[in-house]
């Protein structure tokens, strides 16, 4: 028995949890939203040698986050391509307002979700 997520249906309310924080998660979306505008610039402007600063940037807000806001590993390290879809899905839904269902629906606590 793997003790491994089998399915993104599983993976998306562990994903919120481990962004418990409203800290975290408003550093994670502003991370992917400045990450999202650079690689428009970048193909904007032809400068597909720069396509690589969006990861960079990305995960440079992110990952300090769950280092020093959730004291947790980030879930790109075991869940790479769930993790990476699931950054565009929650600045989406935070940019949407949409959010809080799912982190409600998620078992984040109301007092960990202010701000959100």
């Amino acid at each position: 028995m793997s003790n491994r997520i089998q399915t993104y249906a599983e993976f998306w309310p562990f994903y919120l949890r481990e962004h418990s924080s409203p800290w975290t998660r408003r550093i994670h979306v502003l991370g992917t939203t400045v990450a999202v505008v650079v690689a428009i610039h970048a193909v904007a402007t032809g400068d597909l040698g720069r396509l690589w600063l969006p990861f960079v940037i990305g995960y440079g807000f992110a990952w300090p986050s769950h280092l020093l806001i959730e004291k947790n590993r980030p879930a790109t390290f075991k869940y790479p391509a769930w993790s990476f879809v699931s950054d565009f899905k929650m600045a989406y839904l935070f940019w949407m307002r949409r959010l809080d269902p799912e982190l409600a629906k998620a078992g984040v606590k109301p007092s960990d979700r202010k701000a959100a």
